[in-house]
């Protein structure tokens, strides 16, 4: 990514039956991490303590400088709890930046039977919320929080 927005901290509400142990990784910090293009695991997640945990979401991943922090903060903490560095994103695709509604959330609305997302609808949404979007529609992520954060931002209401 060549231009990086500015992100404030922000846990959803599809969220909140685990931000307050963070036992899971929050959005927020999967923005950040997909920034750095580091890969960071759950299991390692779950070594760290909360108030590492709690100052990834918080820590700034906006300026180039920030980013390698943010890495190098990342690498820091595996390193001490594993003996290992994360690995990296190869392939990046951020299609959250894209100004067109990206496949994966189309069809991922279809399995919900969900309305349609229209592009101007999708351009509405802020980037955290299109980062959401997208990594929900992906294969791996709990399902069920796909229509919670369709109605969080406004574009559903039951599905």
């Amino acid at each position: 990514m060549n231009t990086i927005t500015t992100i404030e901290t922000r846990y959803f509400a599809f969220e909140r039956d685990f931000v307050d142990s963070l036992r899971c990784i929050p959005m927020i910090v999967r923005y950040k991490l997909d920034t750095c293009r580091v890969k960071l695991q759950l299991s390692d997640w779950a070594k760290f303590n909360f108030d590492e945990k709690d100052l990834l979401a918080e820590m700034p991943c906006h300026a180039p400088d920030e980013v390698e922090m943010y890495a190098d903060y990342v690498n820091e903490l595996v390193w001490k709890y594993t003996s290992t560095v994360p690995s990296l994103l190869q392939n990046l695709d951020p299609a959250w930046v894209r100004m067109h509604v990206p496949a994966e959330v189309h069809e991922r609305t279809h399995e919900w039977n969900c309305p349609v997302i229209s592009a101007t609808q999708w351009t509405q949404l802020n980037e955290l919320e299109r980062f959401a979007l997208v990594k929900l529609s992906r294969s791996g992520h709990e399902g069920r929080n796909f229509p919670r954060a369709l109605a969080e931002f406004g574009l559903a209401t039951a599905c």
